[in-house]
This record gives C-alpha cells, structure tokens and sequence, in this order.
C-alpha cells in the first residue's frame, strides 16, 4: 500500500514513497531560493519512475501542513490537493513539528527529557511545540520569542531540533538543554511511518476545504 507523502514548510523540498509506512524512496534538497515550485513536480515524477510504481497505484497523499513557510505550504497542499482530486484519493495532514520531532527520536538515546521543534521565523521569533518520547505532542504549538527565562522552567533534558539553533544558542545555555545540528529540517522520510498510521485511522481531510496552518500567515513568506 503506497502513500506519497510531501514536505515543503520549510527550504527542504522533500517528497517520499512509502510502502506500508516504509521509506522507499526519498528525494530532497534544501536551498536557499525556495525551489519548490521548480522541484517537487520533478521529484514526484522522479520517484515514481524510479520505483516502478504508477500513479494509479497510490493510496492517498500526505502533506506537511505547518506551521512553516507561506509560500512553500501553498505549494505542497496545492500540489497534494490537486494529486488526491486527479485521483479520488484520500488526503493526510500532517503535524510539520510532530514531522521534525521524529527525527530526534530516530538519533538519540531516548532516556526521558523532551523534544522540542523549532521552525525559524524572523528575528528572535520561532514556531515550537513540545513532544514527549512517543512523538506526543504535550504543549501546544505556537509563535514565540526567545529570550533568557525560555524553558528555564524544564529542569528535565530538553532536545532542540530544526533551523533556529544557532538563534537560541545566543540567549539559552543552561546545562539539561542539547541541541541536535544535524537535524535542520523537517522531511518527508520521517512522514512514512506517521502518515500511515493516520490512514489506518481513516484520518483524512476534506480536499476541498483543506488549507495549511499557517499560524501567522505572513511571518515566514519569502
């Protein structure tokens, strides 16, 4: 069972093929530019060519659904919407937070603590949220600010992933708080598993009236 699942809110284009909640192929780039609109029609097709997998055999599309980039969002959803329209197939949503998450879960020797997200947004500003060892988000996500007293409250390990990181490291410092470099930004690798469990769930959208969650919608428009 085959779902294609896309990443764009942030600068990493990224697009998977997931069999049964397995990776099979993942194309991904991350520039400075924003290419989505040059780059992720090509890795659809890419990957479908590579895998030998016709469209027609895709059981529904997943997409990251932010918060994010304004722009990139549009061209995910658009591009998932307009997929699940030609296809008459279910469309899955996606936590981009939850998506980021994951990848710290996959890297480090989980021994309680949390995640903590953080998409970059302007000046000191940042999307977060915070998640528990079982990808369970337990603080809602928001915009927020950085300054010295953040998550001076947290005696537990915090893990800071995504784009931002230098951005905190100026202002937060205390000793429970790690900082993951090699984890910059979300990708649709670590989409397969969750968005499959969401189409076990029958968790899908309503492809007409779909729209991304922008959060504030001009904070990270390019």
């Amino acid at each position: 069972m085959y779902i294609l699942n896309i990443e764009t809110a942030t600068k990493n284009c990224s697009v998977s093929l997931a069999k049964n909640g397995e990776t099979v192929l993942c194309k991904e780039i991350a520039e400075q530019g924003y290419s989505h609109a040059e780059k992720l029609h090509v890795f659809i097709e890419e990957i479908l060519k590579e895998t030998n997998v016709p469209i027609q055999d895709l059981k529904a599309i997943a997409v990251s659904k932010g918060p994010g980039s304004y722009t990139g969002l549009r061209i995910g959803v658009s591009t998932a919407k307009g997929l699940c329209y030609a296809l008459g197939i279910p469309l899955i949503a996606m936590d981009t937070l939850q998506v980021l998450a994951k990848q710290a879960l996959n890297v480090i020797n989980y021994d309680g603590g949390y995640i903590v997200p953080m998409i970059d947004a302007r000046r000191m500003e940042v999307y977060s949220a915070v998640y528990d060892g079982n990808n369970d988000r337990i603080a809602d996500v928001k915009a927020e600010i950085l300054t010295e007293t953040s998550y001076v409250e947290c005696p537990e390990p915090l893990y800071f992933v995504g784009d931002c990181q230098e951005k905190c490291k100026t202002v937060m410092n205390a000793p429970n708080l790690h900082f993951l470099s090699e984890i910059v930004f979300p990708s649709a690798n670590e989409m397969s598993a969750l968005s499959y469990q969401k189409f076990i769930q029958n968790d899908f959208e309503d492809v007409a009236y779909f729209e991304p969650f922008y959060l504030k919608d001009f904070l990270m428009s390019k």
